[in-house]
């Protein structure tokens, strides 16, 4: 996988874009508390990318993507409790919750690739 900073990596872009979508989609919920920790938890997940990869030390970018597939798996908790709580329509919680296993997907298998050079 060839990349220069982490503006090239799919993962980011993507986690960047669930985030956005996490925004947009909480904006009217009137549970601030939950809504506010879903937007930290999406939020945290494209930082972390960047601020490990940023560290120009692969330990340091394994352990920030660590930490970013931990709040990409926060949001999904978080997302499966404000379907409950009727706070996500259901269609739109169901493509939350995929896009979020495939960017945890993503993430485990770039640690896999860095662990595999390093």
């Amino acid at each position: 996988m060839a990349y220069q900073s982490f503006e090239d990596l799919e993962v980011w872009k993507r986690s960047c874009r669930q985030a956005v979508d996490a925004y947009r989609t909480l904006e009217s919920c009137s549970k601030y508390s939950l809504r506010d920790q879903m937007e930290r938890s999406a939020l945290s997940v494209p930082s972390n990318i960047a601020e490990g990869q940023e560290r120009d030390s692969q330990g340091d970018f394994v352990r920030f993507l660590r930490i970013a597939k931990g709040s990409n798996g926060e949001f999904r908790t978080q997302t499966y409790i404000a379907t409950e709580l009727g706070l996500l329509d259901k269609e739109k919680s169901r493509e939350m919750i995929a896009e979020s296993k495939e960017i945890s997907s993503m993430l485990q298998g770039l640690i896999r690739s860095i662990q595999a050079r390093g």
